[in-house]
């Protein structure tokens, strides 16, 4: 897929009847606007190089001249038209933007301006610098407004004495807008958040085609070892980034994140761990210091339309470096998975479709899987899906040990957390466990589904949360489990840097107090089962009271006149009869 946006020239001739027809069938569809424009008048337009012509993949897709009134004072921008088939991959903006320029160089002191009715022009207008203005600020020229006689609203104008219609005046004011601050040239650097797959390979080579330096970084919050970190960075630099970063961010993401999902026990939809998306806020935070450092112009991620990630990065990205643009070519064209394949294929980079068939995301707190099963109801993941394979067949004990509810031990041996949790995953995910579609709603408010397998994760939070049954009160069980239901959401929602999150750490802190132990874990082919619990905080050691049939520590009496206090308030409500 390439798009062109160039200034036309006589032989671009040919096309001027087409851009007639369709200047005049679109302006039919909206009813309103100026309906006609005659082909040997778009033809002079041409040749005097007062007029953009756009192309898609070679295809005529778009058109916008202008014209100058009253001796070069003022100037309009009109015409502008995009072909449906070709509508929506941002061409407006950039047929706007080329004609635009085109009319500043070739006449920089005079007066642009638009009349349109078309809300997106409008926005289109504004963010260059257009202000809505009166009829009575545009040109007094007769031939301009002779031109709306084709409108089908012109009877609209004239009873208005052409003070007013249904189009909106627009007139540009150089002092509100920055041309350079707010619009990429070729040339401008661009930093690619880069993972080395399909859909960022695309965005890397599409704004290098386009003529932008782009440099690449990833953030590496622990899905990533040396081996895949040097091939991530040689295939950046292969395919055309200026530069590479590399951001070791484990133990980052392990303290401001996944310290606090074992804490709350979290679950989205008591199923997802979280694994990825809990990742890519932390990534575009941390995305957006660089951005600021390398003093970039704009920030570029592959998110599609239609999911959570394209929310994440935005949101981080405006909150934290809101002076930088941001570049979305997938979410911009729609493209699908397969355009992205050929694109790059056409450019000389080899890219397996087999291997692209399925989009997938490796974190250290599990792998999503996406492929054309998740976007159907009704039909689950092949084996051939997940990156780990069942590679162990008999079943072993293992037993993990938590210190304040961190895990600092498995089998007797201490590590770092963050080195635990590679170490469980390697060992539990040869057993396949940790499988699962998450169907849960989107951001954007759309039902979707994704796999994923996350053993360790599963592993971890479930062996914390059996021992914080041993350990914790009811009352703070209660209220871990709601807020760790509203925490994981928001996290998942990109709600991140509200102050809310950092009150529920708090709480979800101080929980943690007694929170030691240790757990044996039995692990077979696909499944697991939590075997049990030590701790000397095990509230089923009390010397107070003990659970079973017969209890030392009251008498029946005792029971009996708790029993008749405990139900009062029943008792009176079934007792008042209507």
């Amino acid at each position: 897929m390439k798009i062109t946006v160039r200034i036309a020239n006589i032989d671009d001739k040919k096309y001027a009847s087409i851009i007639c027809k369709e200047i005049e069938d679109s302006a039919k569809v909206r009813g309103t606007g100026i309906s006609k424009r005659d082909p040997e008048y778009i033809k002079k337009k041409m040749v005097d190089g007062f007029s953009v012509i756009a192309f898609f993949n070679g295809n005529l897709a778009g058109f916008s001249y202008f014209e100058i009134f009253e001796k070069k004072k003022f100037l309009s921008n009109s015409g502008l038209i995009v072909f449906p088939k070709y509508r929506l991959h941002g061409l407006a903006k950039m047929i706007k933007l080329e004609i635009f320029k085109l009319s500043k160089k070739k006449f920089p002191k005079s007066k642009i301006f638009s009349i349109t009715t078309s809300p997106a022009v409008i926005k289109i207008n504004t963010d260059l610098g257009f202000n809505p203005v009166l009829f009575s600020n545009l040109t007094k020229s007769k031939k301009f407004w002779k031109g709306c006689k084709s409108c089908t609203n012109y009877d609209i104008l004239i009873r208005n004495k052409k003070k007013m219609c249904l189009c909106t005046g627009l007139l540009y004011d150089k002092k509100n807008f920055n041309l350079k601050k707010n619009y990429l040239y070729k040339g401008d650097k661009i930093l690619l958040a880069y993972s080395g797959g399909l859909d960022t390979s695309f965005c890397l080579k599409y704004l290098i085609n386009e003529g932008y330096k782009v440099i690449t970084i990833i953030i590496n919050t622990g899905g990533f070892n040396n081996k895949d970190l040097e091939s991530i960075e040689k295939k950046a630099i292969n395919i055309g980034a200026l530069y590479h970063y590399s951001i070791n961010a484990k133990e980052y993401f392990y303290y401001k994140c996944i310290k606090y999902l074992v804490y709350g026990n979290i679950l989205k939809n008591n199923t997802y761990p979280l694994s990825v998306s809990s990742e890519r806020f932390f990534q575009a935070i941390l995305i957006a210091e660089y951005a600021k450092k390398l003093k970039v112009k704009a920030i570029s991620h592959g998110s599609t339309g239609a999911g959570n990630d394209q929310v994440r990065f935005d949101l981080a990205f405006q909150i934290l470096c809101p002076d930088k643009m941001i570049v979305t070519p997938i979410r911009d064209m729609k493209l699908s998975r397969k355009e992205e394949v050929n694109f790059l294929k056409s450019k000389g980079i080899k890219i397996s479709w087999k291997k692209a068939k399925y989009s997938i995301n490796k974190g250290i707190w599990g792998t999503s899987i996406g492929g054309e099963e998740t976007l159907k109801s009704s039909t689950s993941l092949p084996e051939k899906a997940y990156p780990t394979k069942l590679s162990e067949y008999y079943k072993i004990y293992i037993e993990l040990e938590f210190k304040k509810g961190e895990l600092l031990y498995i089998n007797n041996i201490k590590d770092l957390q963050i080195n635990n949790i590679i170490k469980l995953e390697k060992l539990s995910s040869k057993f396949a466990i940790g499988r699962d579609i998450h169907v849960g709603d989107t951001i954007l408010g759309i039902k979707g589904r994704v796999g994923f397998e996350a053993s360790a994760a599963l592993l971890i939070i479930k062996a914390h949360q059996l021992l914080e049954k041993h350990i914790l009160t009811k009352w703070q069980i209660y209220w871990k489990e709601q807020l760790s239901n509203w925490y994981g959401n928001l996290l998942h929602e990109a709600q991140y840097l509200d102050p809310i999150m950092r009150d529920i750490e708090c709480f979800f802190t101080n929980t943690q107090k007694r929170v030691s132990g240790k757990v044996k874990i039995l692990l077979n082919p696909y499944i697991f089962k939590l075997i049990g619990i030590k701790s000397k905080f095990d509230m089923m050691k009390s010397n107070i009271a003990k659970y079973g049939e017969i209890n030392n520590e009251w008498t029946s009496d005792d029971v009996k006149g708790f029993i008749k206090i405990f139900g009062n308030q029943m008792k009176i409500y079934h007792n008042i009869y209507d």
